[in-house]
């Protein structure tokens, strides 16, 4: 089986290098050609993938796979919000253009709005922000496709190899909202939810990626920078809105076991 991964950023790179210790074909993209020796190293296939005008410019071979990652997360900060989904767009174009069949979006439990309640799949995700709303309209494109099936990952928080969470608020005062659940995924989870997605042709779903431990937030980084041997944050003891992402998919559908407690 062949895998490509457009954006091999830092959970791409995770990815690739676990798929291809498996024995899969795997095939990287990065924008620029400078990137492309640390793909290699990887054991990771290097092609040079850019958005340009009225479509996508890719390496030959890129986009000839069985499966194609999608892990291109919209850059707010650089102005592209209103870029992001015509750039989805030119690639659902080459998915059909190339007759793959299978897709997985890494998308976000930023599509749940901050609505004082547990959500899930089922849930309605009713965002409240605007990373939120255009993840969401991210996720609809895909889902009405009907030439190829695509599994949505909403992955939480990101932490892991590289992004300590002990380092997040290490030291600042007057953090708030204290009390509030966290809702967060380590690396090792986000790669081993993604490849049993694929081992067990699991396509055509939501999975909320996200730890099914949610301790509060004061808890958790306190723990956290105490363990980095950093100045521990300061919280307010409040609770202001909140949510507490859960997943009936992941256990359900996929039978995934997490590796590890969020609980130092």
């Amino acid at each position: 089986m062949t895998i490509s991964i457009l954006g091999c950023g830092w959970y791409g790179k995770a990815l690739g290098r676990a798929l291809a210790a498996k024995g899969f074909m795997v095939k990287g993209s990065a924008t620029s050609a400078d990137k492309l020796g640390a793909l290699a190293y990887l054991g990771i296939l290097p092609f040079e993938v850019r958005a340009e005008a009225g479509g996508l410019k890719a390496g030959p071979g890129f986009f000839d796979c069985d499966v194609l990652v999608i892990s291109i997360p919209p850059r707010f900060r650089r102005g592209e919000s209103a870029d992001y989904l015509p750039k989805l767009g030119y690639i659902i174009d080459a998915i059909k253009q190339y007759g793959i069949k299978k897709a997985i979006y890494t998308s976000s439990t930023g599509v749940y709005g901050d609505t004082n309640r547990e959500v899930d799949e089922l849930s309605d995700p009713q965002p409240g922000t605007e990373t939120g709303i255009i993840l969401l309209g991210a996720e609809k494109l895909f889902e009405k496709e009907t030439g190829f099936k695509t599994a949505i990952l909403r992955f939480g928080g990101l932490i892991g190899e590289g992004r300590d969470p002990g380092r997040f608020f290490a030291g600042k005062t007057n953090i708030p909202n204290g009390r509030a659940p966290v809702n967060l995924i380590g690396l090792e989870d986000c790669v081993g939810i993604t490849e049993t997605v694929i081992e067990k042709d699991a396509f055509g779903h939501i999975f909320n990626a996200c730890s099914p431990e949610h301790p509060q937030k004061a808890e958790f980084y306190r723990a956290a920078a105490a363990k980095a041997g950093l100045p521990p944050p300061q919280f307010i003891d409040e609770l202001l809105d909140w949510k507490m992402v859960n997943s009936v998919n992941v256990p359900g559908t996929l039978r995934y076991q997490f590796t590890g407690s969020l609980v130092t």
